[in-house]
């Protein structure tokens, strides 16, 4: 087979590449050990070459060839002159090192099923769930300590450079003291989602919703030192206390499986006057302070690549995220871009599917609207053909794709179409909207290859996500 060379040798300069590395030599070393062991994988397929490899295991290699040049990206630019720039301007290197492991995961279950490895022995081990979190999660600990000192030395030597450089100076220490924090500050992942307590929660004062629906009032306000959204809901159904949390315990287990940076975090709900003859209810969940995606597209902010890219990399975390549970048939259902959020630093994270249950035992069912003339924007084509398409993975890649679009161009897709001109544009004359002209030519790539008039052509979330990845350290070189 083609690729098993090219792997071997891909898997090579990792090797000697993670020899070099200035930072996360840790999470670079356990790459490395993971590697080795797809590597024995690969060697083994090899050494059958007299037998025809089966499709899955020629998928397998193929996606793996990917995941490795991007493994091999992320390790390389710490080995560079300018590593320590590229972690302050990238504030998400340890969810770097856990996507890469994710994906190599994931590979070596494909490859192993599909040579019907025992699982009992050393390679599966590598890889085996509840040890291998726990060792990424003390490489990851040891790594930033480590981090910590390097960074704190960095702003040590940068203070000590001419007053000529004192602007650029003072850029670095608000990075640094920035990173500092990140690293120190609990993740929102290590928080349960469960049943909050009335006493936990603070609000801001003097206690006003920055938002209403015709169902529920949305207050700002401090949940475990995180700053969250707290939904009230105004008139819900007349539902006990009981049933909500049943529903709500019910859904605790399927959303721990979405448990990611770029997911918006869900904290749980909050039951106030229990036994009184009207209890209330309160969602806590994340605060994104820039609002939806759409709304700092729409805004005056500046966004060089760098950024736009580094949102699209957010974005398909989330929903590569969402596309790798263990429901094979999981999607969102309703992709674009006001169901994304942004948080500091332009963090992109996936939303508008959280707790879906457990909110609609507390809301009275509204009458069903009639579909405004945007909704068949992210429509893909095969939908727009038939309604009663299934909706699958396909479909929300192509919807997945619109969004990468507005990024690139900050623009409304298909602005001005009534849903007659879209059917005609898209289904019928296998039309794309153009992307600007200085759009990096991988990433338009990438985003019309989601937008393909054909389903069997559009990635995986998998793959975009590798080679996004990739995108994204090109433009930062």
């Amino acid at each position: 087979m083609d690729f098993i060379d090219p792997i071997l040798s891909i898997a090579s300069q990792i090797y000697t590449l993670v020899e070099n590395v200035k930072a996360n030599k840790k999470r670079s070393r356990r790459v490395s050990c993971r590697v080795q062991a797809l590597e024995e994988l690969v060697r083994s397929i090899k050494k059958r070459d007299t037998v025809q490899a089966s499709a899955d295991v020629e998928k397998a290699l193929r996606e793996l060839s990917i995941t490795l040049k991007s493994a091999k990206h992320l390790i390389q630019k710490y080995t560079l002159t300018n590593w320590m720039e590229r972690i302050l301007s990238s504030n998400s290197h340890g969810d770097e090192f856990n996507s890469v492991n994710e994906r190599l995961n994931d590979a070596f279950q494909l490859l192993s099923g599909a040579l019907q490895v025992e699982q009992g022995n050393a390679l599966y081990q590598v890889f085996e769930l509840t040890s291998r979190v726990k060792i990424d999660e003390a490489d990851g600990k040891e790594d930033d300590a480590e981090l910590k000192k390097l960074l704190l030395e960095y702003m040590k030597k940068q203070q000590e450079k001419m007053d000529a450089m004192q602007r650029e100076f003072e850029h670095v220490k608000i990075n640094v003291e920035k990173l500092v924090e990140i690293l120190n500050k609990p993740s929102m992942t290590d928080v349960d989602i469960r049943v909050i307590k009335p006493d936990e929660l603070k609000y801001e004062h003097p206690k006003k919703p920055f938002m209403k629906t015709l169902t529920s009032e949305v207050y700002k306000g401090e949940y475990n030192g995180f700053t969250v959204v707290i939904k009230r809901y105004t008139d819900p159904v007349k539902a006990s206390p009981r049933e909500v949390r049943s529903v709500f315990n019910k859904e605790v287990e399927t959303m721990r499986r979405f448990e990611s940076p770029n997911i918006l975090r869900m904290f749980g709900i909050c039951v106030l006057d229990e036994d009184a003859p009207n209890p209330q209810f309160l969602i806590i969940m994340e605060y994104c302070e820039k609002g939806s995606l759409r709304e700092v597209l729409d805004s005056a902010s500046k966004m060089p690549w760098t950024r736009k890219v580094r949102m699209c990399l957010d974005a398909a975390q989330g929903l590569y995220r969402l596309h790798q549970t263990e429901e094979k048939s999981k999607v969102h259902g309703c992709i674009n871009s006001s169901k994304f959020l942004v948080a500091e630093g332009y963090r992109v994270k996936l939303g508008g599917f959280e707790l879906a249950r457990t909110e609609t035992s507390l809301r009275k069912p509204a009458k069903e609207k009639k579909r405004h003339s945007g909704s068949l924007c992210y429509s893909s084509p095969q939908t727009l053909k038939d309604i009663n398409h299934v909706y699958n993975k396909e479909c929300e890649i192509y919807s997945f794709g619109i969004v990468l679009w507005e990024i690139a161009t900050r623009r409304r897709p298909f602005e001005g179409c009534s849903n007659e001109d879209i059917y005609q544009k898209v289904y019928k004359d296998k039309f794309q909207e153009p992307l600007p002209d200085d759009c990096p030519e991988q990433l338009a790539h990438l985003i019309n290859a989601c937008r393909d008039y054909d389903s069997f052509q559009r990635p995986s979330a998998g793959v975009l996500l590798d080679k996004l990845r990739s995108v994204m350290t090109q433009i930062e070189e």
